[in-house]
């Protein structure tokens, strides 16, 4: 456990804070990208699926839009209230949502066919708790998923951004990528598979894939990141209105670019796919 991580109240604020932006930004982006991650399993009517720190539903809804009885818990309430509308919103009534802390998940042993997270787990500061906690409540030949980010450098929305902060506003401490920020703490996929084997899996295999992700403009890409992780609100959080503007204008130009003189790109980000069985 990182002894200097920060508190779970802290943690459940600062997600709290986003929450809005996230699920109108972030969601509808990270909820195909979770859907794609669902095909390999086999999920259909009756399946007992926990999306554990589900955020506003990435995989949480398109597991319930296949049949599955869902269990989504978040320690932000903002989070499973939008999970909860959502749900009302498309007419599924096989979600159920709670404000539960993943590192001591409130839930019998041996309950889940699957227990799943998308850039969740991978966040929390003892991440070995949070995976132990995915496999206990996982009932015996069920299935873990765990989706997170690969390497850091291979992680394009965040080297740009950063890079637009550093070169709009010289000198303005942006925060520190080295050693990388929680999101990146399985980003090595052979450690990945050493803890996923270590909190009780067989079977182990984590794959690498690459995430597009499609931006229309300096300032889109501005809203996501910040919209994205708290993380991400941090890095402009010290940046007054016309030095973010500076660093849409940065961006902008970053985009046309990468694009060949269009104005919005597409950007890449290795992400690693775990999945084994308990």
């Amino acid at each position: 456990m990182n002894i200097h991580a920060p508190s779970q109240d802290l943690i459940r604020d600062a997600w709290d804070a986003i929450a809005p932006r996230f699920d109108e930004f972030v969601t509808p982006e990270s909820m195909q990208y979770g859907a794609h991650a669902l095909r390999q399993l086999h999920i259909g009517r009756g399946t007992r699926f926990l999306d554990v720190a589900c955020g506003s539903g990435a995989l949480s809804l398109p597991a319930a839009r296949l049949g599955a009885d869902v269990v989504a818990v978040d320690i932000s309430q903002a989070m499973t209230e939008r999970v909860a509308a959502r749900a009302r919103a498309q007419g599924l009534s096989n979600i159920w949502c709670r404000v539960m802390n993943g590192q001591d998940l409130d839930l019998a042993d041996d309950t889940f066919d699957i227990a799943a997270s998308q850039h969740g787990v991978s966040l929390f500061p003892d991440v070995d708790a949070g995976l132990a906690e995915m496999v206990r409540v996982t009932k015996r030949g069920g299935t873990v998923l765990v989706i997170a980010f690969g390497a850091l450098p291979k992680a394009e929305f965040l080297a740009f951004f950063v890079a637009a902060i550093k070169a709009a506003v010289p000198g303005f401490a942006v925060l520190p990528l080295d050693p990388p920020p929680l999101p990146f703490q399985l980003a090595d996929r052979e450690l990945f598979r050493s803890k996923l084997i270590t909190a009780g899996l067989n079977d182990v295999t984590v794959e690498r894939t690459a995430w597009e992700m499609p931006f229309r403009s300096g300032a889109h890409m501005c809203t996501m990141v910040t919209s994205s992780n708290p993380l991400g609100a941090q890095l402009v959080a010290g940046l007054t209105a016309a030095q973010r503007a500076d660093v849409e204008h940065v961006l902008d130009g970053i985009l046309r670019e990468r694009s060949g003189g269009q104005p919005g790109a597409v950007l890449y980000a290795d992400v690693n796919v775990g999945v084994g069985t308990k």
